[in-house]
């Protein structure tokens, strides 16, 4: 089943993403005067197809989906043969500046489907964890900052890279994804930030310096967790296993285990290494029971794990629940979020790409088909919204990887309308013909580093 909701989804995300690509190339190109000869979803074998319209265009659906294309008419094409009548609408006719549009316009609509649909979730409400600091781990750069866990963050204020660069102005935050968010740019970046709190004590606030830190993503752990940044989540108990500890000691279902021997509960892992470390020795636990906290005193099990190793166990499965917040906007202020959000994906997406280049940043960040199809199953496993965030990141991805200025990509072609435009000539055939050759190579390099990277997460 899961592997069916992955499959499925896969199909949905690429047969929307590559649709709208298509209609914005289709629907410049009609308001343009040329005419399309073929709308196709997907390439090989055609599945479906029947012909729209005045020009009777053909929409065909093929059965390899990863991608598409819109057939215009041109002279160029030795396959076509252009009539009298319609050489005024053929592509290679059309003026340079139509010709950049029309190509332009398939990434163009990627951007705006994403702002579409990130507005659409502001709009609606997205329910997301609270920006609530879980205690980071020592040595990270939070701990080092001076968070203790538990503290709200309210605000974010860059600071620059320097003591001298002048202190920006403090923008809310009202989620953990807005907190992500506020800080994945100045972090990756090596600069100073300032994270405002509201703790126990009133207002606070917590300087994270990354000047000569290297805090990009290495495509394998999130850069929040290596920041030393997780939203704070209870441990409640979720089971009592027969034959434990834990039942008869006086522990129940719903428990919120705070403490261990005094010392605060940090997480899942941290209560379990806790119990672990206690074989056959007698341990207190504080818990919170309807409001009122609780000591629990009970002796942990003595069992030899897999690695031969003595261990202690106390028979209760355990549950982390984290606190939400609702995040939603009136309509202009959904469409800005919308337009802001995926500007920020789009910079943030250029630049790590740039890093690539540079080898400022793992190549492990690039990612293949493999890899969006789990997260598409991941995505719509988790609900509706969660999917369309997909949506939207991924049609974004699928933007900027069409702007590159690499032969056979949009960005290709519009390079060599740029050098048109400017210097009046177009770029001849025979150049253009090496170049789409470099192109390929380019483009079957980042495929092959992307499934390697696809089969190495699934390896590992």
């Amino acid at each position: 089943m899961t592997l069916l909701t992955t499959l499925l989804a896969f199909a949905v995300a690429i047969g929307v993403l590559v649709v709208f690509h298509e209609l914005g190339h289709y629907s410049v190109a009609r308001l343009c005067g040329v005419k399309v000869l073929r709308f196709s979803v997907g390439f090989g074998t055609p599945l479906l197809k029947w012909k729209m319209g005045r020009d009777r265009t053909e929409w065909t659906v093929c059965a390899l989906p990863l991608g598409g294309y819109v057939r215009m008419l041109d002279e160029r094409d030795e396959t076509q043969v252009v009539a009298a009548e319609d050489r005024a609408r053929a592509f290679n006719r059309q003026s340079v500046y139509k010709r950049f549009a029309i190509v332009a316009a398939g990434p163009v609509a990627n951007f705006l489907l994403a702002i579409v649909l990130y507005a659409g979730l502001n709009l609606a409400g997205v329910t997301e964890p609270v920006a609530r600091i879980a205690p980071p781990a020592a040595g990270t750069l939070a701990a080092r900052a001076g968070l203790s866990g538990g503290e709200l963050i309210v605000g974010v204020r860059e600071n620059g890279r320097s003591p001298d660069e002048a202190v920006g102005d403090e923008t809310p935050v009202r989620s953990w994804e807005d907190l992500r968010w506020r800080l994945v740019d100045p972090m990756i970046e090596g600069q100073r930030v300032t994270l405002v709190a509201r703790t126990r004590d009133g207002r606070a606030e917590y300087m994270l310096d990354a000047a000569g830190q290297h805090f990009d993503a290495d495509g394998e752990q999130d850069f929040m967790q290596r920041l030393g940044l997780a939203p704070s989540a209870r441990v409640t108990v979720g089971q009592l296993l027969p034959g434990g500890a834990a039942g008869p000691a006086g522990l129940r279902v719903g428990d919120e285990i705070t403490a261990v021997d005094g010392s605060p509960v940090a997480s899942a892992k941290g209560l379990v290494d806790a119990v672990r470390a206690h074989p056959g020795k007698p341990m207190t636990l504080t818990v919170r029971r309807d409001g009122t906290l609780h000591d629990v005193t009970l002796t942990p099990s003595a069992e030899v794990d897999p690695a031969g190793a003595r261990v202690g166990k106390i028979g209760a499965a355990l549950a982390t629940q984290v606190d939400t917040v609702t995040v939603r906007y009136g309509l202009l202020e959904a469409i800005g979020k919308g337009a802001q959000r995926t500007w920020d994906v789009t910079s943030f997406s250029v630049r790590m790409f740039g890093k690539m280049l540079t080898g400022q940043a793992s190549l492990k960040n690039l990612s293949g088909p493999v890899t969006i199809a789990d997260y598409a199953g991941r995505s719509a496993r988790l609900g509706l919204d969660y999917f369309v965030a997909f949506l939207a990141l991924v049609s974004i991805s699928l933007g900027v990887l069409n702007l590159l200025p690499i032969p056979v990509l949009d960005g290709g072609y519009l390079l060599y309308y740029a050098v048109e435009a400017i210097t009046g000539r177009a770029v001849s055939e025979r150049w253009q013909g090496a170049l789409q050759r470099v192109g390929i190579v380019c483009i079957l390099a980042l495929s092959a580093v992307a499934l390697f990277n696809d089969l190495s997460k699934l390896l590992h």
